[in-house]
């Protein structure tokens, strides 16, 4: 089977190398920046390119949501897979006349940060039973956690990610930036959010939370927002008060 790749960026990078380290050769990977590009295949040994879109029986779009469907234009050819790798968008939002379907990685992706594949979990949707069948076994040579999913449930698991990984992460930013006010090291806190990430691998996060405003510690609540200011000071109300509103306090 003939497999092309398209997309440059952080997802397009590690579908690629995974493919490749999992003995799954891909005929081109193809896309608009060229210096990234270029990157992907002196390192993966992939040909690349930014103009000729190599023929092929299954087309895989890494990009963006926001540009799937553009990009799902330059594939011409009728009788063809094309799979998009998106947590949110249904498969017809993929704009040809080729049989149309979903390949979703929930991870996230950095391409300076090493990944073990074969635990992502992998999501598949697709028109037709030989279809899911082509993916499956693709999927199932990657990771170890394949699993079919239709668009409806695709969007609450995506929704689910964007709560437990964007949020927090942005959370983590934030928190670094008072650390950093006050010339405290980040490392400092780090194994607090290894154990916290950990902790849950073994309790329900419900259970698991701590804090001033679980314990209702109206004193040291104050105290902390004396000193917050501007963006900052709303998200800890506002998680605090989320916090408080779950536990009834």
């Amino acid at each position: 089977m003939q497999i092309v790749m398209i997309g440059s960026g952080n997802v397009a990078y590690h579908m690629a190398k995974a493919f490749m380290l999992k003995g799954i050769p891909l005929a081109q990977i193809f896309g608009r920046n060229e210096k990234e590009l270029n990157k992907i295949s002196v390192e993966l040994d992939i040909p690349y390119s930014t103009e000729r879109l190599e023929d092929a029986d299954l087309y895989i779009i890494c990009v963006s949501d926001n540009s799937v469907e553009d990009v799902s234009k330059i594939i011409s050819k009728k009788n063809c897979l094309v799979s998009h790798t998106s947590g949110s968008l249904p498969k017809e939002i993929l704009a040809g006349e080729y049989r149309k379907a979903s390949l979703y990685p929930l991870q996230t992706f950095s391409k300076s940060k090493e990944l073990e594949y074969e635990k992502i979990p992998f999501f598949i949707e697709a028109e037709n039973e030989e279809d899911k069948k082509i993916l499956f076994e693709i999927a199932s040579r990657i990771s170890k956690n394949v699993m079919e999913s239709n668009h409806e449930k695709r969007k609450y698991i995506h929704l689910t990610a964007v709560f437990a990984c964007n949020f927090v992460n942005h959370l983590f930013s934030r928190a670094k930036e008072v650390s950093d006010s006050q010339n405290i090291p980040f490392d400092y806190f780090l194994p607090l959010i290894d154990e916290t990430v950990q902790k849950i691998h073994e309790m329900d996060p419900k259970t698991a939370q701590t804090g001033p405003a679980v314990r209702n510690d109206v004193r040291i609540l104050e105290l902390h927002e004396q000193l917050l200011q501007g963006e900052s000071l709303e998200i800890y109300k506002t998680m605090n008060h989320s916090i408080q509103k779950m536990y009834e306090l």
